[in-house]
C-alpha cells in the first residue's frame, strides 16, 4: 500500500498505530483500529512489516499513535525501532507538550526523529510559537476541535484560523488535517499551508474497493482535483 501511494504522487505517509481508545479519531479510523487489533496487529508486527520499506520507498514516513502502546513498548525502544525501519518522525496526540520537552525530546533527538505536535483553533499564539521553536518536521494544524472525519467544506472561521497561523511566519511548515475529503477542503487547506492530510476518506475508499490501494488512491485524487 505504501509503495502504491508513493507511485501515485503522495508526498508523505502517516502510518497509524492501532489503539483501542483513539480519542482524536472519528468512527472510520476507530473501526479500522478495532479490526486491526482483532486481527492481531501490534507495534512489533508493524515494525516487522516495515523492516525493508526503505529499500525502495523514499518519501517521508511518520508513525501516528497514542502514548499507551508506545509507553508499553518503551519509548527508547520505540525510537530505536523507528530509526532502524527508516521512520522520519512521530505524532502522539495525547503526549503533553511539557512531558515531551522534559522527558521525550532528548530521546527522540538522539535518534534524529521529528516529533510532530498538533495545534487547534483554540491553541494560543504563545503556545503555537513555543511548539514551533521546539519541534521540527512540520506542525499539524487540526482544522477544528473535533475528531477526524470527512467534512464538506471549511467555514469562514476555520479559514480565518488558517490565515492567522499563516501570518505568524513560523519556522516549520504546516499541514492541515481532520476533515479533508474533497476538492473544496483540500484547496482550502493548501491555500494557507504546505498541504493537506487525508486519512478517513482514504480508509473509507479502501474499504469500498476491497482493500485495493490503487483504486482507492485513484478515486481520492479525483475527489480532490488532482
Amino acid at each position: 500500500m505504501i509503495r502504491t501511494l508513493e507511485r501515485n504522487g503522495v508526498n508523505m505517509i502517516e502510518i497509524g498505530i492501532p489503539f483501542s481508545d483513539p480519542m482524536a479519531d472519528g468512527p472510520v479510523i476507530q473501526d479500522a483500529a478495532v479490526k486491526a487489533l482483532r486481527n492481531g496487529m501490534s507495534l512489533r508486527k508493524l515494525f516487522s512489516q516495515l523492516k525493508d520499506i526503505r529499500s525502495d520507498v523514499g518519501i517521508p514516513l511518520i508513525l501516528m499513535g497514542y502514548l499507551n502502546p508506545i509507553y508499553q513498548y518503551g519509548f527508547e525502544n520505540f525510537c530505536a525501532s523507528c530509526a532502524e525501519a527508516g521512520i522520519d518522525g512521530m505524532i502522539i496526540p495525547d503526549l503533553p507538550f511539557r512531558d515531551y520537552i522534559a522527558e521525550y525530546k532528548p530521546v527522540a533527538d538522539r535518534f534524529n526523529l521529528r516529533m510532530i505536535m498538533l495545534i487547534t483553533p483554540e491553541t494560543s499564539i504563545e503556545r503555537v510559537r513555543l511548539i514551533d521553536e521546539n519541534t521540527s518536521g512540520f506542525i499539524y494544524m487540526v482544522s477544528s476541535a473535533a475528531t477526524t472525519g470527512a467534512q464538506k467544506d471549511f467555514n469562514a472561521a476555520k479559514q480565518a484560523y488558517f490565515e492567522k497561523i499563516d501570518s505568524l511566519h513560523l519556522g516549520n511548515p504546516r499541514m492541515v488535517g481532520f476533515g479533508i475529503s474533497n476538492k473544496q477542503t483540500f484547496n482550502a487547506a493548501c491555500a494557507h499551508a504546505s498541504g493537506g492530510i487525508i486519512g478517513s476518506r482514504f480508509v473509507t475508499l479502501l474499504e469500498q474497493n476491497d482493500g485495493d490501494a490503487q483504486k482507492a488512491i485513484t478515486k481520492l485524487k479525483s475527489d480532490i482535483g488532482m
